[in-house]
């Protein structure tokens, strides 16, 4: 095309006054059908260990739930706390709690440091800004972090007190790491004097988009095997399985941080909501069950990814962008080659299309390359992702001839 047939393309986008949102990887109203048999589910009240889940109490979840918790985040059940509806708060507390430990021992350094891997998930950053946790980028290869540039900086500074790390289909690359990359992670923090806490957030290790599911190592046992198991806390949830808004979130632990933490939480709650918990473990009640629910999710999604791809590759045919085909997860990750990132969300706004921010993959929204751009395809029925994109092919074409 050139650029007066992409100008008047994008005129009559503007002047069609969408309102498309492309910003956040919620389910769509489809998949999330798929977990309706949750709300009839029959009025048993006692979980399997005789706790009446209406009542206080139970602050590391009902046995049942624990061992959901267990298939998702593969770690043993007893090593597993299944919580509220948001394994985001989860970490949120491990975090405020692993700062509290450091202060009161002494510890640890102002400011504390995180290594956060880009591009990557914004709420890690914005919880590390929330925190007052100062945030080191280290940049994503093929097979995950570049655990070269990773250990010297844990060698050699300090102040680095943890990392985060999304390591099955990571948000937004679709990454999921190497054996050997998950061996080093487990075993970093022997490689500094100051206390280490590695931030396992595997919130899609179930969420597969190919029959060839891509395979991570065992990061709880690897850890155990270095003696660095008090240094590791690892996540999940039911959020993009059953009710975004209402499903469990689960973290694992070692035995003791997790007698540690459970006082911890003591001190600001008596115990989550262990109706809904119950109401998912018989949902869930088998790991078979599990998977052939998210082939379920599959069928709905799959056909979504393809329409982003179809936009996608004419545009990396024609050298302007760069765009990962993930196995599984929520998002796809492109890099503009020629164009301002900020530009096209820019554009993309003006013709009614909502991008996720320029720089959100980045600590402190700073792309140093003003170059990724996130693609949430879950949400929108199909027809509307396909105008969507097709919008934002334009406007990546006419932000590229500037």
């Amino acid at each position: 095309m050139n650029q007066e047939t992409i100008e008047a393309q994008y005129q009559g986008f503007v002047n069609q006054q969408l309102n498309l949102d492309l910003t956040r990887g919620k389910p769509c109203t489809e998949q999330l059908d798929l977990s309706n048999d949750l709300l009839s589910l029959d009025s048993m009240h006692l979980a399997q260990d005789g706790t009446d889940v209406r009542n206080y109490g139970g602050l590391k979840g009902i046995p049942e739930a624990r061992a959901l918790g267990s298939w998702l985040l593969d770690a043993p059940a007893e090593n597993v706390i299944a919580g509220g509806n948001s394994s985001l708060n989860l970490m949120y507390l491990v975090l405020s709690w692993r700062m509290k430990q450091l202060q009161a021992e002494g510890a640890g350094h102002d400011p504390f440091t995180f290594i956060c891997l880009v591009p990557g998930y914004d709420r890690h950053f914005t919880l590390c800004e929330h925190l007052g946790v100062k945030m080191i980028a280290v940049p994503l290869l093929d097979s995950g972090p570049d655990m070269a540039a990773i250990e010297n900086l844990v060698r050699e500074d300090a102040s680095i007190c943890g990392i985060w790390c999304v390591p099955k289909y990571s948000n937004p690359t679709g990454h999921t790491y190497s054996d050997d990359v998950v061996q080093r992670i487990a075993a970093l923090p022997k490689l500094t004097p100051t206390p280490f806490l590695v931030m396992w957030d595997n919130a899609y290790a179930v969420h597969h988009l190919e029959d060839q599911e891509d395979r991570l190592a065992n990061l709880f046992t690897l850890s155990a095997n270095e003696g660095t198991q008090d240094d590791i806390a690892i996540f999940g949830s039911t959020s993009k399985i059953t009710f975004a808004g209402a499903g469990v979130g689960f973290c694992a632990l070692s035995d003791a941080n997790l007698t540690r933490f459970e006082r911890f939480m003591g001190e600001q709650m008596i115990g989550f909501d262990k109706v809904n918990q119950l109401k998912h473990a018989q949902f869930l009640s088998s790991p078979e069950k599990l998977a052939s629910h998210m082939r379920a999710h599959r069928r709905i999604l799959e056909p979504k990814f393809a329409e982003v791809y179809a936009a996608l590759a004419p545009l990396a045919a024609a050298g302007l962008v760069e765009f990962t085909a993930p196995k599984g997860g929520y998002f796809v990750s492109v890099d503009l080659k020629r164009a301002s990132a900020q530009a096209v969300v820019r554009l993309a706004a003006e013709a009614g299309v909502k991008l996720t921010p320029a720089g959100a993959t980045f600590p402190y929204g700073q792309d140093p390359h003003d170059a990724n751009l996130r693609i949430a395809p879950s949400f929108p029925k199909t027809e509307v992702l396909r105008q969507a994109m097709e919008v934002f092919a334009c406007c990546v074409r006419l932000a590229s001839l500037n």
